[in-house]
């Protein structure tokens, strides 16, 4: 059976586990003397450092082009480094018995209100206790790839909120068409740092920076279009709250159109916030992850083509870094 080409915003590093993979990296001046093996663990590979070691030794890297085996081996600015990881073996997620806060859930389709810290489908680094696994117990997917079935979008790791899940292949086929219409109303709650327009649209080119393959990055010279509204809801000393809608899905979108236009989200591990008064520093350390919900989604039911519309308050931690932001005095926007 074919199937629908993959949502916008399901990564094109992992859309086929069974594929081998060809990574490539240039060595910036910041990256110069890590060791290779660190270097390849901070950059969105999804293999363990100690499955590293044993790619390396057995010949998966170079640089330059020259076969290097030494996972100590240091980096020096301007090298290129390669990576070759060998082809996954498919395998069907089991079902695990983890907590879901489910908000809807048919014979088409299910509406997850997914909590901060947990991954949405397996992979290299996170074989179990994901989200694709809770489902196959609760409510189980059907639909697209057998290694992470039902899924037509995803949310970060630590990004909280609102997602939904195709429970039959006519259906996830169907919500990725409403994916690639752009259709879909997805629509976040952001604290960011520094002093943001009361409203505006980032319209940008998105890809994957080339100093660091973690991160991806605006300032690309080829990517693909990357488009978000902004409206200021509230302002605090150095910081502000967003709604951000989307128009678009890439990877990482709202953490690095924040980032890039200057108005970091605090919490982020990746796009971290700089500069910051020592009390936004103490509260960005203090945040489990971005601070960063998906409040609202809207789409047509796969079979009836009603319009379905939900809402999440965004959890404990983003509520407490809010009420601890409002308590010296909070500026209207």
């Amino acid at each position: 059976m074919t199937h629908p080409p993959a949502p916008e915003n399901i990564d094109d590093f992992d859309a086929d586990p069974t594929a081998s993979t060809v990574c490539e990296w240039p060595i910036g001046p910041s990256d110069a003397g890590t060791r290779i093996d660190i270097f390849l663990r901070d950059n969105d590979t999804g293999v363990t450092r100690s499955a590293l070691k044993q790619l390396i030794e057995n010949g998966a890297v170079s640089l330059d082009g020259v076969p290097e085996t030494r996972p100590s081996r240091k980096l020096k600015a301007g090298q290129r480094l390669r990576l070759s990881l060998p082809a996954a073996q498919p395998a069907c997620p089991e079902p695990e018995d983890i907590p879901l806060d489910i908000r809807y859930s048919d014979a088409a389709i299910a509406v997850i209100d997914k909590p901060q810290g947990l991954v949405v489908h397996p992979s290299p680094g996170h074989p179990t206790g994901t989200l694709v696994n809770a489902l196959l117990h609760a409510c189980p997917p059907a639909g697209g790839d057998p290694a992470r079935p039902g899924i037509v979008h995803r949310l970060d790791k630590d990004t909280s909120g609102l997602m939904v899940v195709a429970r039959s292949e006519a259906a996830y086929q169907h919500l990725v068409a409403q994916f690639h219409a752009q259709t879909v109303t997805r629509r976040y709650l952001a604290l960011v740092q520094g002093n943001p327009p009361d409203a505006g649209t980032w319209n940008t080119l998105h890809g994957r920076s080339e100093g660091n393959r973690k991160r991806f990055s605006t300032r690309v010279t080829t990517g693909k279009p990357a488009i978000s509204a902004f409206v200021t809801v509230e302002r605090f000393p150095g910081a502000a709250l967003l709604r951000v809608t989307l128009q678009t899905g890439r990877t990482h979108q709202v953490r690095v159109h924040c980032h890039d236009h200057h108005f970091s989200i605090l919490g982020d591990p990746v796009y971290a916030p700089r500069r910051l008064s020592p009390e936004l520093r103490s509260l960005h350390a203090r945040l489990p992850g971005q601070a960063l919900h998906a409040e609202h989604l809207a789409f047509a039911h796969p079979l009836t083509g009603e319009r379905l519309a939900f809402s999440s308050p965004p959890p404990a931690a983003f509520l407490d870094a809010l009420h601890a932001l409002r308590a010296p005095n909070s500026v209207p926007p």
